[in-house]
C-alpha cells in the first residue's frame, strides 16, 4: 500500500502542476482518446481519481475477488459501457471551465488520498462494475489511469511525458506481472508502458516476445 499510495500521490501532484499552466486553448486540443478533447479526458481522469472516497463510505464486501489486472478485463467494457463513459466525460467537461476543472481534479485526488489514509490497509471495496477488490489493488488501477492518460495528455499538449518514477514502477509491475522485461526488447519502463497500452506501435517480434513473457494486456476505462 505504501508504494502504491506514494505513486498515486506523486502522479496526481505532477499532473496537477502541469494543468495549472494550461490555457483554454490547450484544454480544447484533441486527444488520441477520441472523441475527447483535453478537457474531456481530464474530466474522465478527475472522476476516476475521486471514486475511492465514495467506495470507502459504502459497506465493505467480505473478500476481494478481482485484482488490478482483472479489473481491466475487456469483457466488462461493452460498447454500451464505453459509450456511457465517453458521454460522461463530455458532459462533465461542459459543467466546469478550465480553472474549475483543474481545481476539482486537485480536490478529488486529495479527498481520495485522505480516505485511503483513514482506512484499514486490508479494506475491501466494491467497484462500479460490481468487482470486490482490495483497497490496494483498486488504488493501483487509479495509478494506471492517471499515469497512462497522462501520456495521452502529454501527447495532445506536445509535451514530453511527465510520468513519475514511482508511478512508472507500479504500472510496469502490473503490466509484466512483476517479471523483468526480456533484455532482447531493450525497453525502459516508459517504453514498456507505451508499447503494451497501445500508445506506441508494437512490431510482430515485440508482440511475440511480450506474449511469451506473460505480459498483461489491459482494457482501459475508469
Amino acid at each position: 500500500m505504501d508504494t502504491v499510495r506514494e505513486a498515486f500521490r506523486d502522479e496526481c501532484a505532477r499532473l496537477g502542476d502541469v494543468l495549472r499552466g494550461l490555457s483554454e486553448a490547450d484544454l480544447d486540443r484533441p486527444t488520441d482518446c477520441r472523441p475527447w478533447r483535453v478537457r474531456e479526458l481530464l474530466a474522465h481522469v478527475r472522476t476516476g481519481v475521486g471514486r475511492l472516497a465514495g467506495m470507502l463510505a459504502a459497506p465493505a464486501p467480505p473478500r476481494a475477488e478481482v485484482d488490478a489486472a482483472g479489473y481491466f478485463g475487456a469483457a466488462k467494457f461493452t460498447p454500451e459501457v464505453d459509450a456511457a463513459r465517453v458521454d460522461s466525460g463530455r458532459r462533465e467537461a461542459r459543467e466546469l471551465d478550465g480553472p474549475a476543472l483543474v481545481a476539482d481534479f486537485d480536490r478529488a485526488w486529495r479527498a481520495t488520498d485522505a480516505a485511503v489514509a483513514a482506512a484499514p490497509p486490508d479494506r475491501v471495496v466494491r467497484t462500479r462494475h460490481g468487482d470486490a477488490m482490495s483497497l490496494t489493488e483498486f488504488l493501483r488501477t487509479r495509478v494506471v489511469e492517471v499515469g497512462v492518460h497522462g501520456l495521452d495528455l502529454a501527447a495532445a499538449l506536445d509535451r514530453e511525458p511527465w510520468l513519475t518514477p514511482t508511478a512508472a514502477r507500479v504500472v510496469a509491475e502490473l503490466l509484466t506481472g512483476g517479471r523483468p522485461v526480456p533484455p532482447e526488447l531493450g525497453w525502459d519502463r516508459l517504453t514498456l508502458i507505451r508499447k503494451t497500452t497501445g500508445r506506441s506501435p508494437l512490431t510482430d517480434r515485440e508482440r511475440s516476445v511480450a506474449e511469451a513473457s506473460g505480459f498483461r494486456w489491459l482494457s482501459f476505462a475508469a
